[in-house]
């Protein structure tokens, strides 16, 4: 059922400060995860409204993270880490979607530890996700962004609720040759551009630019895209979005029909919003028509390679609701 009040959108952030060396002894550790070998961990996850939430502990405190491919970094969450504010402030303003993000910090992080990943001298950066938090009711640690996942590639699995890590070289060829039992049945490349991944398809066979982001909770859709496009964008309501600064607008939400990104990749009728991205595409240097999140991935269990730059698709059971 739609939600009738205010819808979160969380929004990617650019930020490029120069970071303070600050060492987080404890790593990140996340309790939930099955390691199925030295290369491959499952990680089971909840979704949050349309969020994928998962569990870790970092820092004595445990609580949830929020998977997004949208965002650069590793986020870590002011309201859990205001210790990490003793060593360096900055007062520039980092570019977000709908508007700016003010009072960010950067920090470097020596060690991130998955289970028996290790991943070192990573950075993170510092933001004041309260507002977040309180409307989803989640103890919000941060968010884990494109710097932590790049190296993996990663199964996103709304039918068994997992995600699913595994290592890969610097052509992208995992290192684990046997990490999935279900059969993949398509491919598509990507673009990445910075850390987005952006597809080439068609809205009504008008040729489409569109990134594809994890923690979208809602489809987006560009006001100034063609009309032969938004013949097919139904509109059904007027909703209040709230971006990463806590900052609201009003979008028109509907229906979007005939959306394809190959022959055989295409979609039923995805819940989406109409809105203006010209700001995000100001702020990364793109030139997008429109962002596909949670509305694709609950059609495609999708394999993300960002080393190759490919999407890889799984099909439902036969009985998937």
């Amino acid at each position: 059922m739609l939600r009738q009040l205010i819808a979160i959108l969380i929004l990617t952030i650019n930020i490029n400060f120069a970071h303070a060396t600050y060492d987080l002894k404890n790593p990140i550790l996340f309790t939930q995860a099955e390691v199925l070998n030295e290369y491959t961990t499952r990680i089971p996850f909840k979704l949050v409204d349309h969020l994928i939430v998962v569990k870790a502990e970092i820092l004595n405190e445990t609580g949830n993270f929020i998977i997004d491919t949208g965002s650069e970094t590793l986020i870590l969450n002011k309201v859990h880490f205001s210790n990490l504010y003793s060593y360096q402030k900055n007062n520039k303003t980092a570019s977000g979607i709908m508007h700016s993000v003010e009072n960010s910090y950067n920090k470097h992080i020596k060690e991130f530890k998955l289970q028996n990943f290790k991943l070192e001298n990573k950075n993170s950066d510092v933001i004041d996700l309260s507002h977040i938090e309180k409307s989803k009711k989640i103890k919000l640690l941060g968010v884990i962004g494109y710097s932590i996942l790049k190296d993996y590639e990663i199964f996103v699995d709304m039918h068994l609720n997992q995600i699913t890590l595994t290592k890969v070289n610097a052509l992208g060829d995992k290192l684990d040759k046997h990490v999935y039992l279900e059969k993949i049945v398509d491919s598509l490349n990507f673009n990445l551009k910075h850390h987005t991944i952006v597809v080439n398809g068609t809205i009504n066979n008008v040729k489409v630019r569109l990134g594809i982001d994890t923690a979208a909770e809602f489809n987006q859709i560009n006001k100034s895209i063609s009309k032969k496009a938004l013949k097919y964008f139904i509109p059904k309501k007027r909703l209040k979005l709230t971006g990463i600064s806590n900052k609201k607008i009003e979008v028109l939400a509907g229906k979007l029909h005939r959306v394809k990104l190959s022959e055989k990749t295409y979609f039923g009728p995805m819940f989406t919003v109409l809105t203006n991205l010209s700001k995000m595409n100001e702020a990364f240097g793109t030139n997008l028509d429109g962002v596909l999140g949670y509305e694709f991935f609950a059609q495609k269990r999708t394999i993300i390679n960002y080393q190759k730059e490919k999407l890889y698709f799984i099909n439902y059971p036969l009985n998937h609701q």
